[in-house]
């Protein structure tokens, strides 16, 4: 192995940006005082939109970087842009809610720096090494931010289980990637896309393969695999919930992508009936779970469980087809998942989390304004026409049916339909329903309001505009 070179290196140059920006924001907090820890925040948005500014303007170039294990492409660098797009987002959304609560602290940015830099080296993984340094990287990162509100028993408790089972999902992974490294012996996962073809080794491979599978079913929240995601998303305070349910869902479909058509290709006619059945299951107990949900952070985890079902139908078609239409899906939803939990933020207050779909009752008749917002949100999140949303379910729909499997097509369409009733009855509770209790008045952050409203409204624009985001999928995988 020859010593790389800086030259060798530049495909890097975001990454190490990124992380060298982490370490330095670090640093710098160390000598802020409380009221101007702001400006560890505003670096780390402005890291993010230097690394994607870099990323679009072809900044190091493509290649592939230490001998095979990091690969910057087309694909890769369409999922780093949107990724660290939703996070920068993310970190908007979190710092007056944080900062109300006394809850924020420099490390907090500084993890999801950290964080996406896991998210970056996972969607780039061109080795079963890269992939799980990416993961875990990612995962640990995540534990910490789930556990930023100390004081809260339900804050300990999620971070508890999603360590615990974080860690099995975790095992399972690198289970699975050992056994394939033992039928193909290589790492390289080009050389195990080659070499699983032809492999006498056959059943240690597919038994890899299927193990590999269940870890990123448990990665993703799909079913049965999801127990951990409701009591996450709701113990942990809502932008750090908002931050882990948006942008890590295109880090894993990233590793999804690497581990199963590089690595896996040749056995596509296994694991794509795999996916498929944790797509009807996931469908399944997602959306029937969500319809009981009195809890608005609970909903929208069931909810999560039936999107990542329409995800895994993207992947289950196959091909550059498939993957294409479920890169679509994973950007739309990320950009919906951040407007659902946004609406969250944006009505709570001191002492009041807005949880809950009863506080969303008669909102309407109290902010019209933000009540159209929300329901902007969940228009799109059950798929309806024009909105963003739509479109995403369309391309999935569409790519399962294009793909030999049109029963699977078909019980998506069904829970499709099914799933729009819980987004309904928050609708329901805004419009037609007189508020309880006290009456809360919605956070006045002017950043945070706009920031809402171009979130929320993005998913109409986008509904008018998807082509180019469709085009921009299609192109980053050849289609």
């Amino acid at each position: 192995m020859t010593t790389p070179t800086v030259a060798d290196l530049m495909p890097l140059l975001p990454e190490l940006v990124l992380v060298g920006a982490a370490f330095a924001w670090l640093m710098l907090d160390l000598f802020l005082e409380a009221r101007h820890r702001v400006v560890t925040h505003l670096l780390s948005v402005a890291t993010l939109v230097v690394v994607i500014g870099m990323i679009a303007t072809g900044v190091g170039g493509q290649g592939t970087v230490l001998n095979g294990m990091f690969v910057r492409d087309t694909a890769a660098d369409v999922m780093k842009v949107a990724i660290c797009g939703v996070s920068a987002f993310a970190l908007v959304y979190g710092w007056p809610y944080l900062r109300q609560r006394n809850l924020y602290q420099g490390e907090i940015a500084v993890l999801m720096l950290f964080a996406i830099a896991g998210m970056m080296l996972l969607v780039s993984a061109g080795s079963l090494v890269m992939v799980y340094l990416g993961l875990e990287m990612l995962a640990l990162c995540s534990y910490a931010l789930v556990a930023a509100d100390r004081d809260s028993p339900i804050a300990s408790e999620a971070a508890i289980k999603y360590f615990v089972l974080g860690s099995l999902a975790s095992g399972l992974i690198l289970y699975g990637m050992s056994l394939i490294y033992g039928a193909t012996g290589t790492l390289d996962l080009a050389t195990i896309g080659a070499a699983a073809g032809a492999t006498s080794n056959m059943t240690l491979l597919v038994t890899g393969v299927v193990f590999t599978v269940a870890g990123i079913a448990f990665k993703f929240g799909a079913a049965p695999f999801h127990m951990w995601l409701p009591d996450v998303y709701h113990g942990a305070p809502t932008p750090i919930t908002l931050f882990i349910g948006s942008a890590p869902k295109l880090a894993y479909f990233g590793m999804a992508f690497r581990l199963l058509e590089t690595g896996a290709g040749p056995l596509d006619d296994r694991w794509r009936l795999l996916l498929a059945a944790l797509a009807v299951a996931s469908l399944v107990i997602g959306n029937l779970s969500a319809m009981v949900q009195s809890n608005f952070k609970r909903l929208l985890a069931y909810s999560t469980v039936s999107h990542v079902g329409f995800l895994f139908l993207g992947l289950a078609g196959g091909g550059e087809q498939g993957m294409a239409a479920a890169l679509f899906y994973a950007i739309s939803y990320a950009v919906m998942s951040a407007a659902a939990f946004g609406a969250i933020v944006v009505l709570a207050g001191k002492g009041f989390e807005a949880d809950n779909i009863d506080d969303y009752r008669g909102l309407n008749a109290r902010n019209p304004w933000l009540a159209g917002l929300i329901l902007c949100v969940m228009a799109s999140l059950a798929g309806v026409p024009p909105f963003l949303g739509f479109w995403a379910k369309l391309a999935v729909l569409r790519a399962a049916f294009e793909g030999g499997m049109w029963w699977l097509a078909i019980i998506g369409l069904v829970f499709a339909v099914v799933g729009a009733f819980y987004y309904l009855r928050v609708v329901k509770a805004m419009y037609f329903e007189e508020p309880q209790g006290e009456l809360h008045a919605p956070s006045e952050d002017r950043p945070l309001r706009v920031l809402f409203g171009v979130n929320a409204l993005a998913l109409l624009a986008l509904g008018f505009a998807w082509n180019p985001i469709m085009a921009w999928c299609k192109y980053a995988f050849g289609a």
